[in-house]
Protein backbone atom coordinates (compact mmCIF):
# COMPACT_ATOMS: atom_id res chain seq x y z
CA UNK A 1 0.00 0.00 0.00
CA UNK A 2 1.24 3.35 -0.72
CA UNK A 3 2.29 5.78 2.04
CA UNK A 4 1.30 9.35 1.57
CA UNK A 5 2.68 12.23 3.50
CA UNK A 6 0.45 13.42 6.12
CA UNK A 7 -0.35 15.91 8.27
CA UNK A 8 -0.87 14.47 11.33
CA UNK A 9 -4.27 14.93 13.04
CA UNK A 10 -3.72 17.41 16.16
CA UNK A 11 -6.57 19.41 17.03
CA UNK A 12 -6.96 17.19 20.36
CA UNK A 13 -3.21 16.71 21.00
CA UNK A 14 -1.67 18.83 23.59
CA UNK A 15 -4.85 19.75 24.93
CA UNK A 16 -5.95 19.66 28.80
CA UNK A 17 -8.54 16.58 29.25
CA UNK A 18 -11.97 16.83 27.19
CA UNK A 19 -15.10 16.50 29.37
CA UNK A 20 -18.93 15.21 28.12
CA UNK A 21 -19.72 18.93 27.78
CA UNK A 22 -16.58 19.96 25.45
CA UNK A 23 -16.32 16.38 23.23
CA UNK A 24 -20.17 17.28 22.40
CA UNK A 25 -19.94 20.79 21.80
CA UNK A 26 -17.05 20.35 19.23
CA UNK A 27 -17.43 21.52 15.94
CA UNK A 28 -16.33 20.66 12.65
CA UNK A 29 -12.94 22.15 11.59
CA UNK A 30 -13.22 24.72 8.72
CA UNK A 31 -10.72 23.06 6.84
CA UNK A 32 -11.05 19.22 5.04
CA UNK A 33 -10.20 15.95 6.99
CA UNK A 34 -8.62 13.28 4.77
CA UNK A 35 -8.42 9.51 5.46
CA UNK A 36 -5.80 8.28 3.65
CA UNK A 37 -4.45 5.10 2.37
CA UNK A 38 -8.15 3.31 4.39
CA UNK A 39 -10.30 0.30 2.86
CA UNK A 40 -13.63 1.85 2.68
CA UNK A 41 -16.40 -0.06 3.38
CA UNK A 42 -19.68 -0.21 1.42
CA UNK A 43 -22.53 -2.07 3.18
CA UNK A 44 -25.32 -1.68 0.57
CA UNK A 45 -23.08 -3.19 -2.49
CA UNK A 46 -21.20 -5.79 -0.71
CA UNK A 47 -18.03 -3.67 -1.74
CA UNK A 48 -14.62 -2.72 0.31
CA UNK A 49 -12.53 -0.43 -2.20
CA UNK A 50 -8.88 -0.86 -0.82
CA UNK A 51 -6.46 2.15 -0.38
CA UNK A 52 -8.69 5.19 -0.81
CA UNK A 53 -8.50 8.68 0.16
CA UNK A 54 -11.61 9.98 1.28
CA UNK A 55 -12.10 14.09 1.43
CA UNK A 56 -14.45 15.50 4.50
CA UNK A 57 -15.67 19.14 4.24
CA UNK A 58 -18.54 21.17 6.34
CA UNK A 59 -19.68 17.84 7.22
CA UNK A 60 -20.18 15.81 3.84
CA UNK A 61 -17.74 13.40 1.86
CA UNK A 62 -16.68 15.69 -0.68
CA UNK A 63 -14.48 13.05 -2.58
CA UNK A 64 -13.46 9.50 -3.08
CA UNK A 65 -11.39 8.11 -5.16
CA UNK A 66 -8.06 5.72 -5.39
CA UNK A 67 -4.93 7.02 -3.71
CA UNK A 68 -2.85 8.80 -5.83
CA UNK A 69 -6.18 9.91 -8.26
CA UNK A 70 -7.47 11.92 -5.94
CA UNK A 71 -5.60 15.59 -4.57
CA UNK A 72 -5.15 16.24 -1.41
CA UNK A 73 -5.68 19.69 -0.29
CA UNK A 74 -2.40 21.36 1.30
CA UNK A 75 -4.96 22.61 3.93
CA UNK A 76 -6.39 19.97 5.12
CA UNK A 77 -6.00 17.56 8.40
CA UNK A 78 -4.97 14.07 7.98
CA UNK A 79 -5.88 10.69 9.43
CA UNK A 80 -3.59 7.78 8.31
CA UNK A 81 -5.97 5.02 7.15
CA UNK A 82 -3.59 2.83 5.99
CA UNK A 83 -4.23 -0.68 6.78
CA UNK A 84 -7.22 0.19 8.56
CA UNK A 85 -11.45 -0.20 7.39
CA UNK A 86 -13.84 2.79 7.36
CA UNK A 87 -17.75 1.98 7.64
CA UNK A 88 -20.55 4.45 7.66
CA UNK A 89 -22.13 4.95 11.02
CA UNK A 90 -24.49 3.30 12.94
CA UNK A 91 -27.70 3.43 13.80
CA UNK A 92 -29.77 1.81 16.99
CA UNK A 93 -33.28 1.26 15.79
CA UNK A 94 -34.39 0.89 19.49
CA UNK A 95 -32.68 3.52 21.18
CA UNK A 96 -33.89 5.61 24.88
CA UNK A 97 -32.97 8.77 25.66
CA UNK A 98 -33.38 9.63 29.52
CA UNK A 99 -35.15 13.02 30.19
CA UNK A 100 -33.11 15.90 32.12
CA UNK A 101 -33.21 15.55 36.29
CA UNK A 102 -36.43 16.71 37.82
CA UNK A 103 -33.76 19.76 38.47
CA UNK A 104 -33.50 20.32 34.90
CA UNK A 105 -29.85 18.52 35.17
CA UNK A 106 -29.15 17.38 31.65
CA UNK A 107 -25.89 15.20 32.67
CA UNK A 108 -27.11 11.90 31.62
CA UNK A 109 -28.64 12.88 28.75
CA UNK A 110 -24.82 14.31 27.49
CA UNK A 111 -23.22 11.14 28.67
CA UNK A 112 -25.87 9.20 26.96
CA UNK A 113 -25.26 10.48 23.82
CA UNK A 114 -21.66 10.44 24.05
CA UNK A 115 -22.11 6.46 24.67
CA UNK A 116 -23.74 5.99 21.58
CA UNK A 117 -21.29 8.28 19.69
CA UNK A 118 -18.37 6.61 21.10
CA UNK A 119 -19.21 3.30 19.65
CA UNK A 120 -19.95 4.53 16.40
CA UNK A 121 -23.85 5.08 16.91
CA UNK A 122 -24.52 8.69 14.30
CA UNK A 123 -28.41 7.75 14.28
CA UNK A 124 -30.89 7.22 17.09
CA UNK A 125 -34.86 6.07 16.79
CA UNK A 126 -35.82 7.08 20.60
CA UNK A 127 -38.75 4.23 21.35
CA UNK A 128 -40.35 6.34 24.06
CA UNK A 129 -40.82 9.99 23.37
CA UNK A 130 -41.86 12.83 25.45
CA UNK A 131 -42.21 16.46 24.75
CA UNK A 132 -38.51 16.85 25.85
CA UNK A 133 -37.37 14.95 23.24
CA UNK A 134 -39.14 16.69 20.53
CA UNK A 135 -36.79 19.64 21.15
CA UNK A 136 -34.02 18.26 22.31
CA UNK A 137 -31.46 19.27 19.28
CA UNK A 138 -32.77 22.76 20.27
CA UNK A 139 -32.47 22.74 24.02
CA UNK A 140 -28.57 21.23 23.66
CA UNK A 141 -28.22 23.59 21.25
CA UNK A 142 -28.35 26.39 23.77
CA UNK A 143 -25.84 24.61 25.91
CA UNK A 144 -23.64 24.46 22.95
CA UNK A 145 -24.11 20.80 22.61
CA UNK A 146 -24.02 19.94 18.58
CA UNK A 147 -21.81 17.07 18.36
CA UNK A 148 -24.70 14.62 18.56
CA UNK A 149 -26.53 11.69 16.54
CA UNK A 150 -29.81 12.29 14.10
CA UNK A 151 -32.99 11.53 16.34
CA UNK A 152 -35.87 10.32 15.40
CA UNK A 153 -38.16 9.81 18.07
CA UNK A 154 -41.48 8.44 19.13
CA UNK A 155 -44.82 9.48 20.48
CA UNK A 156 -45.13 8.68 24.75
CA UNK A 157 -46.74 5.07 24.74
CA UNK A 158 -49.84 3.74 23.69
CA UNK A 159 -50.98 1.06 26.18
CA UNK A 160 -53.87 -0.19 28.20
CA UNK A 161 -54.10 2.41 30.74
CA UNK A 162 -52.90 5.48 28.22
CA UNK A 163 -55.47 4.67 25.99
CA UNK A 164 -58.12 2.41 27.43
CA UNK A 165 -61.35 3.06 24.63
CA UNK A 166 -61.46 4.25 20.91
CA UNK A 167 -61.92 7.52 21.53
CA UNK A 168 -58.91 8.21 23.48
CA UNK A 169 -56.63 6.32 21.23
CA UNK A 170 -58.12 8.43 17.83
CA UNK A 171 -57.65 11.46 19.90
CA UNK A 172 -53.91 10.99 21.35
CA UNK A 173 -53.08 10.10 17.58
CA UNK A 174 -54.11 13.45 16.05
CA UNK A 175 -52.48 15.27 18.52
CA UNK A 176 -48.75 13.23 18.76
CA UNK A 177 -49.09 13.98 14.79
CA UNK A 178 -50.01 17.47 15.54
CA UNK A 179 -46.66 17.88 17.82
CA UNK A 180 -44.61 16.67 15.40
CA UNK A 181 -43.48 13.45 16.66
CA UNK A 182 -42.09 11.15 14.10
CA UNK A 183 -44.11 7.75 14.83
CA UNK A 184 -46.57 6.26 17.67
CA UNK A 185 -45.30 3.94 20.54
CA UNK A 186 -47.02 0.23 20.68
CA UNK A 187 -46.70 -0.94 24.20
CA UNK A 188 -48.70 -3.96 25.44
CA UNK A 189 -52.25 -4.05 27.15
CA UNK A 190 -54.04 -2.35 23.88
CA UNK A 191 -57.56 -3.97 23.02
CA UNK A 192 -58.02 -4.76 19.81
CA UNK A 193 -60.64 -2.78 19.20
CA UNK A 194 -58.85 0.34 20.13
CA UNK A 195 -56.27 -0.32 18.26
CA UNK A 196 -57.89 -0.84 14.88
CA UNK A 197 -58.96 3.03 15.70
CA UNK A 198 -55.57 4.13 16.51
CA UNK A 199 -54.07 2.13 13.32
CA UNK A 200 -57.18 3.42 11.27
CA UNK A 201 -56.77 7.41 12.39
CA UNK A 202 -53.23 6.86 12.12
CA UNK A 203 -53.67 5.96 8.19
CA UNK A 204 -55.78 9.01 7.90
CA UNK A 205 -53.16 11.44 9.73
CA UNK A 206 -50.44 9.74 8.23
CA UNK A 207 -48.31 8.90 11.00
CA UNK A 208 -46.40 5.39 11.34
CA UNK A 209 -47.21 3.02 14.40
CA UNK A 210 -44.42 0.93 15.76
CA UNK A 211 -43.33 -1.17 18.50
CA UNK A 212 -44.76 -4.12 20.66
CA UNK A 213 -47.82 -6.31 19.68
CA UNK A 214 -50.30 -6.56 22.07
CA UNK A 215 -51.42 -10.15 23.17
CA UNK A 216 -55.42 -9.28 22.39
CA UNK A 217 -53.83 -8.24 19.08
CA UNK A 218 -51.95 -10.87 17.86
CA UNK A 219 -48.63 -10.78 15.52
CA UNK A 220 -50.63 -11.14 12.07
CA UNK A 221 -53.20 -9.14 12.99
CA UNK A 222 -50.59 -6.21 13.86
CA UNK A 223 -48.81 -7.02 10.25
CA UNK A 224 -51.67 -6.98 8.13
CA UNK A 225 -52.64 -3.95 10.10
CA UNK A 226 -49.55 -2.22 8.44
CA UNK A 227 -47.52 -1.76 11.85
CA UNK A 228 -44.57 -0.41 10.50
CA UNK A 229 -41.90 -2.56 13.38
CA UNK A 230 -42.16 -5.12 15.01
CA UNK A 231 -39.47 -5.03 18.16
CA UNK A 232 -37.84 -7.55 20.11
CA UNK A 233 -39.62 -10.26 17.73
CA UNK A 234 -42.88 -9.97 20.03
CA UNK A 235 -45.46 -11.59 19.17
CA UNK A 236 -43.96 -14.36 17.29
CA UNK A 237 -43.55 -16.91 19.49
CA UNK A 238 -47.03 -16.30 20.52
CA UNK A 239 -48.20 -16.86 17.38
CA UNK A 240 -46.33 -20.47 17.08
CA UNK A 241 -48.39 -21.60 20.02
CA UNK A 242 -51.08 -24.01 19.58
CA UNK A 243 -54.50 -22.36 19.31
CA UNK A 244 -55.96 -23.12 23.23
CA UNK A 245 -52.72 -21.89 24.72
CA UNK A 246 -53.11 -19.66 27.20
CA UNK A 247 -51.87 -16.41 25.53
CA UNK A 248 -52.13 -14.52 28.68
CA UNK A 249 -49.87 -16.42 30.60
CA UNK A 250 -47.30 -15.90 27.86
CA UNK A 251 -44.44 -14.37 30.26
CA UNK A 252 -41.22 -12.88 29.24
CA UNK A 253 -41.53 -12.34 25.51
CA UNK A 254 -43.32 -15.47 25.07
CA UNK A 255 -40.98 -17.48 27.33
CA UNK A 256 -43.42 -19.57 29.24
CA UNK A 257 -44.83 -20.84 25.66
CA UNK A 258 -41.18 -22.42 24.99
CA UNK A 259 -42.34 -25.81 25.26
CA UNK A 260 -45.61 -25.71 23.15
CA UNK A 261 -43.85 -23.61 20.01
CA UNK A 262 -44.24 -25.29 16.80
CA UNK A 263 -40.98 -24.36 14.81
CA UNK A 264 -43.35 -25.39 11.84
CA UNK A 265 -44.79 -22.19 11.56
CA UNK A 266 -42.24 -20.07 11.44
CA UNK A 267 -42.18 -20.07 7.58
CA UNK A 268 -45.73 -18.75 7.54
CA UNK A 269 -44.96 -16.15 9.83
CA UNK A 270 -42.21 -15.17 7.50
CA UNK A 271 -44.17 -15.22 4.38
CA UNK A 272 -46.73 -12.85 5.46
CA UNK A 273 -44.01 -10.38 7.19
CA UNK A 274 -42.19 -10.32 4.22
CA UNK A 275 -44.94 -9.69 1.87
CA UNK A 276 -46.64 -6.87 3.90
CA UNK A 277 -43.39 -5.16 4.13
CA UNK A 278 -42.99 -5.11 7.87
CA UNK A 279 -39.93 -4.15 9.23
CA UNK A 280 -38.31 -5.74 12.43
CA UNK A 281 -35.95 -4.82 15.04
CA UNK A 282 -35.00 -8.15 16.93
CA UNK A 283 -33.03 -6.96 19.86
CA UNK A 284 -31.47 -10.25 20.32
CA UNK A 285 -29.31 -8.77 22.78
CA UNK A 286 -31.82 -7.95 25.36
CA UNK A 287 -32.50 -11.85 25.77
CA UNK A 288 -29.07 -12.66 25.71
CA UNK A 289 -27.74 -10.90 28.18
CA UNK A 290 -30.84 -9.63 30.62
CA UNK A 291 -32.66 -13.25 30.20
CA UNK A 292 -29.91 -15.15 30.07
CA UNK A 293 -28.67 -17.23 33.06
CA UNK A 294 -25.74 -15.67 33.03
CA UNK A 295 -24.33 -14.67 36.93
CA UNK A 296 -25.46 -10.73 37.11
CA UNK A 297 -22.38 -9.83 39.48
CA UNK A 298 -20.14 -11.47 36.84
CA UNK A 299 -21.70 -9.25 35.07
CA UNK A 300 -21.15 -6.43 36.74
CA UNK A 301 -17.45 -6.69 36.31
CA UNK A 302 -17.14 -6.23 32.26
CA UNK A 303 -15.87 -2.79 31.75
CA UNK A 304 -18.48 -0.94 29.79
CA UNK A 305 -20.62 -1.37 33.12
CA UNK A 306 -18.37 1.37 34.55
CA UNK A 307 -20.21 4.04 32.63
CA UNK A 308 -23.46 3.38 33.79
CA UNK A 309 -24.65 5.39 37.25
CA UNK A 310 -24.25 2.95 40.58
CA UNK A 311 -28.24 3.32 41.04
CA UNK A 312 -28.46 1.95 37.00
CA UNK A 313 -26.06 -0.88 38.23
CA UNK A 314 -27.61 -1.63 41.80
CA UNK A 315 -31.21 -2.07 39.68
CA UNK A 316 -30.05 -3.86 36.55
CA UNK A 317 -28.30 -6.03 39.05
CA UNK A 318 -31.74 -7.10 40.39
CA UNK A 319 -33.77 -6.74 37.87
CA UNK A 320 -31.53 -9.44 36.27
CA UNK A 321 -31.72 -11.78 39.89
CA UNK A 322 -35.28 -11.71 40.00
CA UNK A 323 -35.90 -12.15 36.79
CA UNK A 324 -33.25 -16.06 36.84
CA UNK A 325 -34.87 -16.84 39.81
CA UNK A 326 -38.42 -16.65 38.93
CA UNK A 327 -40.38 -19.72 38.70
CA UNK A 328 -40.24 -21.84 35.55
CA UNK A 329 -36.87 -20.53 34.63
CA UNK A 330 -34.40 -22.45 34.21
CA UNK A 331 -31.07 -22.27 32.08
CA UNK A 332 -32.45 -25.35 30.22
CA UNK A 333 -35.35 -24.21 29.66
CA UNK A 334 -33.82 -20.55 28.72
CA UNK A 335 -31.60 -22.37 26.06
CA UNK A 336 -34.61 -24.13 24.48
CA UNK A 337 -35.72 -20.22 24.44
CA UNK A 338 -33.13 -18.65 22.47
CA UNK A 339 -32.56 -21.80 20.25
CA UNK A 340 -36.04 -20.65 18.84
CA UNK A 341 -35.54 -17.24 19.10
CA UNK A 342 -32.30 -17.88 16.66
CA UNK A 343 -33.90 -20.55 14.22
CA UNK A 344 -36.62 -18.06 13.85
CA UNK A 345 -34.26 -14.87 13.65
CA UNK A 346 -32.16 -16.33 10.57
CA UNK A 347 -35.53 -17.79 8.97
CA UNK A 348 -36.91 -14.24 8.67
CA UNK A 349 -33.51 -13.22 7.41
CA UNK A 350 -33.52 -16.31 5.10
CA UNK A 351 -37.04 -15.57 3.80
CA UNK A 352 -36.00 -11.70 3.08
CA UNK A 353 -37.81 -9.96 5.72
CA UNK A 354 -36.42 -6.51 6.42
CA UNK A 355 -33.96 -6.37 9.69
CA UNK A 356 -32.83 -3.48 11.71
CA UNK A 357 -30.45 -3.34 14.31
CA UNK A 358 -31.35 -2.39 17.77
CA UNK A 359 -30.92 -3.19 21.21
CA UNK A 360 -32.98 -1.64 23.28
CA UNK A 361 -30.54 0.49 25.22
CA UNK A 362 -30.14 1.39 28.07
CA UNK A 363 -31.96 -1.37 28.71
CA UNK A 364 -31.04 -3.95 31.95
CA UNK A 365 -27.63 -4.69 31.04
CA UNK A 366 -26.99 -2.85 27.44
CA UNK A 367 -24.60 0.26 27.87
CA UNK A 368 -26.14 2.56 25.24
CA UNK A 369 -23.47 2.05 22.35
CA UNK A 370 -21.73 -1.31 23.35
CA UNK A 371 -24.67 -2.79 23.08
CA UNK A 372 -25.17 -2.47 19.95
CA UNK A 373 -21.90 -4.90 19.25
CA UNK A 374 -23.47 -7.26 21.58
CA UNK A 375 -26.35 -7.54 19.13
CA UNK A 376 -24.00 -7.59 15.78
CA UNK A 377 -22.65 -10.58 17.84
CA UNK A 378 -25.49 -12.39 18.76
CA UNK A 379 -27.19 -12.28 15.11
CA UNK A 380 -23.44 -13.59 13.76
CA UNK A 381 -23.95 -16.46 16.77
CA UNK A 382 -27.71 -17.10 14.97
CA UNK A 383 -26.14 -17.35 11.40
CA UNK A 384 -26.62 -14.07 9.49
CA UNK A 385 -23.45 -13.20 7.41
CA UNK A 386 -21.40 -9.95 8.21
CA UNK A 387 -22.26 -7.68 5.38
CA UNK A 388 -26.72 -8.39 6.18
CA UNK A 389 -25.83 -7.54 9.68
CA UNK A 390 -23.70 -4.50 8.54
CA UNK A 391 -26.49 -3.15 6.44
CA UNK A 392 -29.11 -3.74 8.84
CA UNK A 393 -26.99 -0.84 10.46
CA UNK A 394 -26.32 1.51 7.72
CA UNK A 395 -27.74 1.06 4.31
CA UNK A 396 -30.99 -0.61 5.25
CA UNK A 397 -31.73 1.95 7.90
CA UNK A 398 -31.32 5.03 5.10
CA UNK A 399 -33.57 2.71 2.97
CA UNK A 400 -36.02 2.60 6.29
CA UNK A 401 -36.37 6.42 5.98
CA UNK A 402 -35.80 7.23 2.58
CA UNK A 403 -32.47 9.17 3.68
CA UNK A 404 -30.02 7.08 0.91
CA UNK A 405 -29.28 10.31 -0.56
CA UNK A 406 -27.78 11.46 2.47
CA UNK A 407 -27.06 8.87 4.67
CA UNK A 408 -25.85 4.94 5.49
CA UNK A 409 -22.76 4.51 2.51
CA UNK A 410 -19.49 6.12 2.19
CA UNK A 411 -20.02 8.12 -1.40
CA UNK A 412 -19.63 11.61 -2.57
CA UNK A 413 -22.64 13.95 -0.97
CA UNK A 414 -23.06 11.34 1.69
CA UNK A 415 -22.93 12.94 5.45
CA UNK A 416 -19.72 12.42 6.91
CA UNK A 417 -21.07 9.84 10.25
CA UNK A 418 -17.74 7.17 9.78
CA UNK A 419 -16.03 4.99 11.87
CA UNK A 420 -12.23 4.25 11.69
CA UNK A 421 -11.75 0.34 12.57
CA UNK A 422 -8.46 -1.45 12.88
CA UNK A 423 -9.80 -4.45 11.42
CA UNK A 424 -11.97 -5.82 9.38
CA UNK A 425 -15.82 -6.45 10.70
CA UNK A 426 -16.78 -8.44 7.22
CA UNK A 427 -13.94 -10.85 8.45
CA UNK A 428 -15.03 -11.45 11.81
CA UNK A 429 -18.20 -8.95 13.24
CA UNK A 430 -16.94 -8.49 16.36
CA UNK A 431 -14.03 -6.50 15.03
CA UNK A 432 -16.84 -3.83 14.96
CA UNK A 433 -15.04 -3.08 18.32
CA UNK A 434 -11.73 -2.03 17.41
CA UNK A 435 -12.53 1.51 16.77
CA UNK A 436 -9.44 3.80 16.02
CA UNK A 437 -11.89 7.21 15.77
CA UNK A 438 -15.57 7.89 15.23
CA UNK A 439 -16.86 11.05 12.58
CA UNK A 440 -20.08 12.50 13.62
CA UNK A 441 -21.37 15.15 10.73
CA UNK A 442 -17.55 15.59 10.00
CA UNK A 443 -16.44 15.87 13.37
CA UNK A 444 -13.47 13.96 14.45
CA UNK A 445 -13.65 12.06 18.06
CA UNK A 446 -9.90 10.32 17.96
CA UNK A 447 -9.61 7.01 20.09
CA UNK A 448 -7.38 8.73 22.48
CA UNK A 449 -10.38 11.49 23.01
CA UNK A 450 -12.92 9.00 23.58
CA UNK A 451 -11.13 6.85 26.25
CA UNK A 452 -10.39 9.82 28.26
CA UNK A 453 -13.95 10.64 28.48
CA UNK A 454 -14.83 7.30 28.93
CA UNK A 455 -12.55 6.91 32.33
CA UNK A 456 -13.93 10.83 33.27
CA UNK A 457 -17.84 9.22 33.08
CA UNK A 458 -16.51 5.95 35.01
CA UNK A 459 -14.76 7.71 38.01
CA UNK A 460 -18.44 10.37 37.94
CA UNK A 461 -20.29 7.11 38.10
CA UNK A 462 -17.92 5.17 40.77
Amino acid sequence: MKKWPLLVLTMFMGKPAIHAQEVLSLTAPSQPIVFAGVNVIRPGSETILTDQIVIVENGKIKELGRAGRVKIPTSSLAIDGAGKYLLPGLAEMHAHIPAPEANGDLSMVKQTLFLYLCRGVTTLRGMLGQPFHLNLKEKLAKQGITNMPVVYTSSPSFNGNSVPDVSTAEKLVKQYQSEGYDFLKIHPGIKVEVYDALTRTAKQVGIPFAGHVPVEVGVRHAIQSGQLTIDHLDGYIEAMAPPLADLNQNGFFGFNLTDQADVNKIKGLADLTKQKGTWLVPTQTLFTRWFSPEDPAAMMRQEEMAYMPSRTRFAWHQSKTNLIKSAGYTAEKYKAYLDIRKKLLLDLHQSGVRLLLGSDAPQVMNVPGFSIHHEMESWAEAGIPAWKILQAGTSEVSRFFGTEKESGDIAVGQAANLILLEQNPVERIENIKTISGVMNQGIWMPKTVIEEELRKIAQANQ
